[in-house]
């Protein structure tokens, strides 16, 4: 079980309170898609994902992109037992979508430039500490189906 201090539910809590899901969400996914194309192969039914430009402007990416976050702001009001509440989205990326597990960490720090990007000097070295132990812990929940 993971402990979390009060400063740092405070600093996960900063950040949510900016998170556009549309636009954050959008522009996570398709730099995730851009920086590492590979990841491209899950989103096949997405249409048109040949440039930066075609990512951002598909409906898909968007709508995923909120998904994404929504599912984090889902660990977010659970972040004492994230590993339950992600059970069933671990089973289904690993069983269903198989996807590589080392793409969570991959969009977890695309996630984590985008909002560094916005925040710019309010995101302090406290934050991005107390927001990447966040991530981590998401990321294993995401990932223990794979073990």
């Amino acid at each position: 079980m993971v402990v979390w201090t009060a400063e740092e539910r405070v600093a996960i809590q900063e950040v949510f309170s900016r998170l556009d899901f549309e636009s954050v969400g959008l522009e996570t996914l398709t730099r995730c898609l851009t920086v590492y194309p590979w990841t491209q192969r899950y989103f096949g039914s997405f249409g048109n994902l040949y440039s930066a430009e075609a990512i951002m402007a598909n409906p898909k990416v968007k709508a995923h992109g909120v998904v994404v976050l929504k599912g984090l702001e889902m660990a977010f009001n659970n972040m004492d037992n994230i590993k339950a509440t992600f059970a069933s989205l671990s089973e289904l990326h690993s069983e269903k979508l198989q996807v590589d597990p080392g793409n969570f960490q991959l969009l977890g720090d695309c996630l984590t430039v985008v909002i560094a990007s916005r925040m710019r000097t309010e995101f302090t070295a406290e934050i991005q500490a107390a927001w990447q132990k966040f991530l981590a812990v998401v990321i294993a929940a995401l990932r223990r189906q794979y073990y």
